[in-house]
């Protein structure tokens, strides 16, 4: 450091310049025009709603535009490639789950994308599990009688996801497989199309997350026989899980974080990390989120990204124990 013409000190050329939080210039001035927010699934959808959510409060803070770009096709392989190859400069963040992030890349060797080195976490943002809904017009009340039901009916019922390989589909495939019954899979784009599909009685039943069934089983269009979860959700208090249902040690988690290109400077990271925590810690959004059935969570980036490469072993593992390999599923 020198002294200047005025006697105080002066950076040397090339030294950042820090604020009084210690950010450096770059991470002062963010963001300072639009950002993208990628969803890898159709509106509607559980994926969409929380970075709706998500986006409409960073707005607000920020007083900078958040654009929502759904980009569904091919089980979310469309969505993740258009983050991956995004400029890592802090505007383009991305809508990350269990399916694209874990299960995928468990299936499938050839994705254009690497959920560790494509990307860098930002932070988790919510638990949802997924719910086993059915027509009113299928005879069943209990999860028992729609396993006799299906017994008594190979390959004549067919159940929705929010496509191929997703973590709703992994849901119904163990689900069969435990149970002992032939049930076809349908995949759509995203949840809001799987449960739109069912209300329309052109699939039997889906698999899908809590928050896009609810509204509809409140209402009686939906009949909800069990959720994927270990315990019971408080948006859904009568509704039994699987395991209690029938089938014991029974369980799906699926989750979603928030993501953005890989080499994004950490600062950058760091500061929506604050802004998203924050976020998630608001009472209103708590609130909104459990009336969905989702459960608002939140860590540091370097938490999450460990847990991302974690659960990529565990579904690897898991998928091998079940024998269900990416030649099996259709994207």
């Amino acid at each position: 450091m020198t002294i200047g013409s005025n006697g105080k000190p002066r950076r040397a050329a090339g030294q950042r310049r820090l604020d009084r939080a210690g950010l450096p210039a770059a991470a002062q001035d963010y963001p300072n025009r639009p950002l993208r927010f990628i969803v890898a699934f159709s509106a509607g959808g559980a994926a969409d709603l929380l970075a709706r959510t998500l986006g409409q409060k960073l707005s607000e803070r920020w007083n900078q535009q958040i654009v929502i770009d759904n980009r569904a096709g091919a089980g979310g392989v469309i969505g993740m490639q258009i983050a991956a190859n995004a400029p890592a400069d802090g505007y383009t963040l991305l809508m990350g789950s269990s399916s694209n992030m874990a299960i995928g890349p468990a299936l499938y060797s050839d994705l254009s994308y690497d959920p560790v080195k494509s990307y860098a976490g930002v932070t988790e943002a919510a638990n949802v599990p997924i719910i086993l809904v059915v027509h009113p017009s299928v005879p069943v009340r209990t999860l028992d009688e729609l396993i006799q039901y299906a017994k008594a009916r190979p390959g004549q019922l067919s159940y929705a996801s929010s496509g191929a390989g997703a973590t709703p589909h992994i849901s119904g495939e163990l689900f069969r497989r435990m149970a002992g019954i032939n049930l076809v899979h349908i995949p759509y784009k995203g949840g809001g199309e799987a449960v739109a599909a069912v209300l329309g009685s052109h699939v039997q039943m889906s698999f899908g997350a809590v928050s896009t069934a609810l509204p509809h089983m409140k209402t009686g269009r939906l009949r909800a026989l069990g959720v994927t979860s270990r315990k019971r959700l408080t948006a859904a208090p009568d509704v039994p899980t699987i395991a209690e249902g029938g089938l014991p040690g029974y369980e799906v988690a699926q989750w979603f974080g928030v993501f953005v290109p890989a080499g994004t400077p950490k600062p950058l990271i760091a500061k929506l990390n604050r802004e998203l925590t924050t976020i998630l810690a608001l009472q209103e959004v708590k609130d909104r989120y459990t009336a969905q059935g989702v459960e608002p969570t939140s860590n540091t980036p370097e938490v999450f990204d460990a847990y991302v490469k974690s659960e990529v072993v565990r579904w690897k593992k898991l998928l091998k124990e079940m024998d269900i390999r990416g030649e099996q599923v259709v994207r």
